[in-house]
Parts: structure tokens; C-alpha cells; sequence
């Protein structure tokens, strides 16, 4: 059911693989409508559906309840100006910004010598653009120096304004982690365990998964998984008090959508099929609804981004005849009009038929414009994903963050967008590629 990794463990994958070689491998790893149901977590009933009210947040800085897929004011405009940074030292990544325009990025700096590679150690760099500020400033990380040999496997989390946790990447819920609330002046320790529920989702927070069954398991030995809130206010991990019943292996979103909702994918309990969920009042209630998947099972996980004018849902995994394997297969691709609760198979995957790869989101623009971020190539759909043409700027990884949709189209090279039709570029520690 689920793919090789999540876009986190991608992201450490990415940096183990870089920093081993202390090289750049410029690699990442790799119709009808469906039906919907309202339901709460466990432990009790809830509902956002047409029938159902939400019930409002209690926890300052959660989403309010909205109209189905109304996006706020604002949510789709200009893209946000970042200034460039390419003389930063070593090669950033873990990039994350909050709504207010400031952000953080881990920088790691590798030297040493290939025939002597125990030599070898890297360094490990904070970036940090405070809010308002027309430029990025080193501060002090508080992850140790490493040999060469051992590699980088660390990561960060944007948590809100000011806020970011450090996670140090090793294995079980005792790895450790650091949490600022001053933009990197001072780090306090912390380790990755699950402590406490929380009823909801505040703003800036993190969505994620912890294994449930057996309790603190590591990934390859879990049965069952449960949502977890990693907090802006101390950088803990809570368990969401109600999920929505998606399988053993709910695999969320990290971020809300420009609307407020936060989507999770799984497997639907009635037909074993792929299907998502959303919740509009901070996590509190959640919609199940089915994708009109083309095959029977539920394949990796979905990729759902929200735009101006409908909500699209990548359905990702292997597809039987679907041509020659690759490494990040979309099966098909879904549209919805009315905020998630029913869904249009816009595209199915064939042999040979473009794209049949999607790297991180789709992404949404007004009038039917979606466009897909592929192994090869980029395309672009003018009629709501029935058809696609071939783009000439190559390939991007993009992702959710609070400011829009963020592309990096090769290490250093970064843009980002609020409409999904105008962009924002900027450069980040590039000094190491040499010229160009």
C-alpha cells in the first residue's frame, strides 16, 4: 500500500546519499464520481459533510470553519518575493517558511578527500530569514559535526513564525531533536516521542504519523499508524485525538491547503481502494471520500493539492499495463469541484502516455490549468487534466508550504507560487556548483 518513503524521508534520503560522496547527485528517490462519507475519529462521531455542521476550533490559531473549498482572500495571489542567498555555505535543504514570509533551511558543508574518506567531515548550518528581512543570516545549528563517512540525515520543520524543530534523523522515538521560538538564537532539546492528545490542529503546526501498534515501533516493523500534531508552541508530538478511518497506514499532508483543509490519504475500510479525507475545522472532524481509482487496490498514497477553482488528487503506485516501471508512478489523476466530496478521473496512466510520474504536488492553476512535475519532463493540462503537452523547463519538485507551492527545479534553484501561474525565484547556497 504505501511507496518506498515519505516526501520527509526523501528529503533525508537525499542528504545521506550527497554527503556520503560529498558530491551532488542532483537525484530525488524515488471517469465517474466517487462517493463520500462524514464520519469522526476514533472515539466518537463527527461530521463536515452537506448534512453536518463543524464544530468551531478551541485552540487559538486553528483554521475557522469555512464554505466548502473557499479559499480565503488573498490565498491565490501575487507570489511572495524571497531574496536570494547563493553565497550561503554547502547546499541547503529541509526548506520551510511561515505565513508571515520568514523562513529557516539546513545547510550542510562537507569536506575531504576521496582516497582518504575517513578524513572527511561535514558541518551543519542554520539559515534564517526573519520576517521582513532582505536577507538570510547564518545562526548557530544545534546538530554536532559528523564524519564524512557517516553522512547527514537530519531534518527540519517549519512550525510558524519564528519557529522551526531540528530533527537529528535516527532511528525510534528517542532520536533526538531541538526546537527554537526565537529564529535560531537558542535551541532547546527535545527527543521525538509522542507525549499526550491534542483535540486539534493549531496554525503553524505540522501533521505527521507515529506507529501506534506496536507502540513506538520502528516504520518496517508497524502494523498500525496514528496522526500526530507536531506543535508550534513547543515542538512536541501529540497525538490527534480523532483521525479519519483510512486503513492501517494513513499517510497525511504536512501542510494545510490555501483554504484551510488538511487532506490525509488511504485505504477506503469498505472497498480496500484508494480514497482521501479532509478536515475543514482543524482536525476535529474528518470527510472520507472515495477516488474512482482505476484499479482495485489502494497503491502508494495521493497527492492532493487545493486550487482556486477545483481540488486535485494524484493518485500514486504502480498501475497493472501501465508500461515500462519507474520510480514515482501516477496511476491516475483525479479533479473535484465541490471541495473533495465527489470525484472525476480526469487521467488514466497508459504505457507510454505523458506523464506518468508526478515529483511531490501537482499543481493547480484557475480555469482548468493543472501542471505536473515529472521525472523527464514538465506538462501542462489546460482542460482540467484530460489532456497534457509537454513543457520545455524540465522537471521540479514541488511541495506545500504556508506562503504557496514551492518548486525546486535543481539543487539551489527554488520559486514559489500562490496561483500555480506566476512565480518567485530565488537561489540558495549555490557557491559549490561553480559557474552557471
Amino acid at each position: 500500500m504505501r511507496g518506498p518513503m515519505g516526501v520527509a524521508g526523501a528529503v533525508v534520503a537525499l542528504v545521506l546519499m550527497v554527503v556520503t560522496g560529498c558530491t551532488d547527485s542532483g537525484a530525488k528517490p524515488g471517469g465517474g464520481a466517487g462517493s463520500s462519507g462524514s464520519q469522526g475519529g476514533p472515539g466518537g462521531s463527527g461530521g463536515s459533510g452537506a448534512s453536518g455542521t463543524p464544530r468551531p476550533p478551541t485552540v487559538s490559531g486553528a483554521p475557522s470553519p469555512a464554505a466548502p473549498g473557499a479559499p480565503p482572500a488573498g490565498a491565490f495571489g501575487a507570489p511572495p518575493r524571497i531574496p536570494s542567498a547563493p553565497a550561503l555555505p554547502g547546499w541547503a535543504h529541509s526548506l520551510g517558511f511561515a505565513r508571515d514570509g520568514s523562513g529557516f533551511a539546513l545547510l550542510a558543508e562537507c569536506v575531504g578527500d576521496q582516497a582518504a574518506p575517513e578524513s572527511g567531515f561535514c558541518r551543519q548550518h542554520v539559515a534564517v530569514l526573519d520576517a521582513g528581512a532582505r536577507e538570510w543570516v547564518l545562526r548557530r545549528s544545534p546538530l554536532p559535526r559528523v564524519l564524512g563517512t557517516e553522512g547527514v540525515s537530519s531534518n527540519l520543520l517549519s512550525l510558524g513564525p519564528g519557529r522551526a524543530l531540528v530533527e537529528e534523523g535516527g532511528p525510534g522515538p528517542a532520536a533526538r531533536t531541538w526546537f527554537t521560538q526565537d529564529g535560531g538564537r537558542s535551541w532547546r532539546p527535545g527527543e521525538q516521542r509522542t507525549v499526550g492528545t491534542t483535540p486539534d490542529i493549531p496554525e503553524g503546526a505540522v501533521l505527521a504519523t507515529d506507529c501506534a501498534d506496536p507502540a513506538e515501533a520502528l516504520p518496517d516493523a508497524c502494523e498500525r499508524e496514528r496522526l500526530v500534531v507536531v506543535s508550534p508552541r513547543d515542538g512536541r508530538r501529540r497525538a490527534l485525538a480523532r483521525g479519519p478511518l483510512l486503513g492501517a497506514h494513513p499517510r497525511p499532508q504536512g501542510q494545510p491547503e490555501p483554504d484551510g483543509s488538511w487532506w490525509v490519504s488511504g485505504t477506503d475500510p469498505l472497498s480496500g481502494r484508494a480514497a482521501v479525507a479532509f478536515s475543514r475545522d482543524g482536525g476535529r472532524s474528518w470527510t472520507v471520500s472515495r477516488l474512482p481509482s482505476p484499479a482495485m487496490d489502494s497503491g502508494w498514497y495521493t497527492a492532493v493539492a487545493v486550487g482556486k477553482d477545483a481540488v486535485y488528487a494524484a493518485e500514486m503506485g504502480d498501475l497493472s499495463g501501465g508500461g515500462e516501471p519507474v520510480k514515482n508512478p501516477m496511476r491516475a489523476l483525479h479533479r473535484s469541484v465541490d471541495g473533495g466530496r465527489t470525484w472525476q478521473r480526469m487521467w488514466t496512466t497508459g504505457p507510454s502516455e505523458e506523464p506518468r510520474t508526478l515529483l511531490g504536488l501537482p499543481v493547480p492553476g484557475p480555469g482548468g490549468r493543472v501542471e505536473i512535475g515529472a521525472e523527464l519532463s514538465g506538462y501542462r493540462s489546460e482542460d482540467g487534466g484530460r489532456t497534457f503537452v509537454r513543457l520545455n523547463d524540465g522537471t521540479h519538485h514541488t511541495r506545500r508550504t504556508p506562503l504557496g507551492l514551492l518548486r525546486e527545479a535543481s539543487r539551489c534553484q527554488y520559486a514559489l507560487t500562490a496561483d500555480g501561474v506566476r512565480w518567485s525565484e530565488f537561489r540558495l547556497a549555490c557557491d559549490d556548483l561553480g559557474p552557471g
